[in-house]
């Protein structure tokens, strides 16, 4: 392959994949599976927000959050859904099978711009998947950052993901975890019940927006009300943090399909402001 063919940069290729073993698998609920991988030889080398691509020859590849924080070393996390042929094939991997990995892609989280700041995590379902590795970051760094609050809702009980490190957030005292569920479901739970900005009420009077950064990851229509809540309380639209990583496919800018107006999510992004995406209709 020549220098100037335009697929790769020196030793590395953001078309081509480097191959990765499966350490570790677990389910988590009833559609969602942990899994870590590893390199033979070296480190991921994400921050917090990004994404990787993530292949299995005859099947295709999907653009997979990074769960774990780069303080991890020696391996790296995600958290697939099984949706489709890509992720059904993932679900099926055992330890000790090699998979694909390009990566890492898009502007991470602005942890360094954060610090000396309070944070305020708000996750919404499986959008705790890239927020625990800004969580576990500023954790793992927690001299670095003031007041740390996190909220996190499901739809049920049986859909809580790292239920462990949930309560072992839950018991800490240098942080505020707080959590809700839409529906208690059919199992035991003794907590709050209500959509996430139920929430707000409880944490409101220990925020102070003018020092305070809020990162936001989940379902569409939690963006919205949660964004209301948060301007209500007197944040300012370039603190407000929010990855809009649904929409990605290729992960490089060439098929479009993230494409929103001038902006390619999977380029640009996933993570923005909310200042810099608040004129795109489609962006919120």
């Amino acid at each position: 392959m020549c220098e100037d063919c335009g697929l790769h940069d020196g030793n590395d290729s953001i078309y081509l994949p480097e191959v990765c073993t499966l350490v570790k698998t677990m389910p988590l609920t009833d559609k969602d599976r942990f899994f870590e991988f590893k390199f033979d030889n070296k480190d991921l080398g994400h921050m917090p927000g990004q994404f990787a691509e993530i292949s299995i020859p005859g099947f295709g590849e999907a653009p997979i959050s990074i769960s774990s924080s780069p303080t991890k070393k020696g391996g790296f996390e995600m958290v697939i859904r099984n949706v489709g042929k890509v992720t059904d094939a993932l679900h099926r991997l055992k330890p000790g099978d090699p998979v694909g990995i390009r990566g890492p892609f898009g502007p991470p989280f602005p942890m360094d711009e954060s610090k000396d700041h309070d944070l305020l995590f708000i996750a919404g379902g499986i959008g705790l998947v890239p927020l625990r590795s800004a969580i576990n970051y500023a954790l793992d760094n927690r001299d670095d950052y003031g007041k740390i609050i996190i909220l996190f809702g499901c739809a049920d009980p049986a859909q809580r993901l790292f239920t462990d490190e949930l309560a072992q957030w839950a018991g800490r005292a240098d942080l505020l975890f707080l959590e809700t569920v839409d529906r208690p479901g059919a199992g035991p739970w003794n907590g709050n019940v209500g959509v996430i900005t139920t929430l707000f009420p409880k944490v409101k009077d220990l925020i102070d927006p003018a020092s305070t950064k809020a990162f936001i990851v989940g379902p569409p229509v939690m963006f919205k009300f949660v964004v209301i809540e948060l301007r209500a309380l007197g944040f300012s639209d370039e603190d407000i943090l929010v990855s809009l990583e649904r929409r990605m496919k290729c992960g490089v800018g060439k098929c479009g399909h993230c494409q929103i107006d001038n902006l390619y999510v999977c380029q640009d992004g996933p993570v923005f402001s909310l200042a810099s995406i608040a004129h795109l209709a489609e962006a919120i």
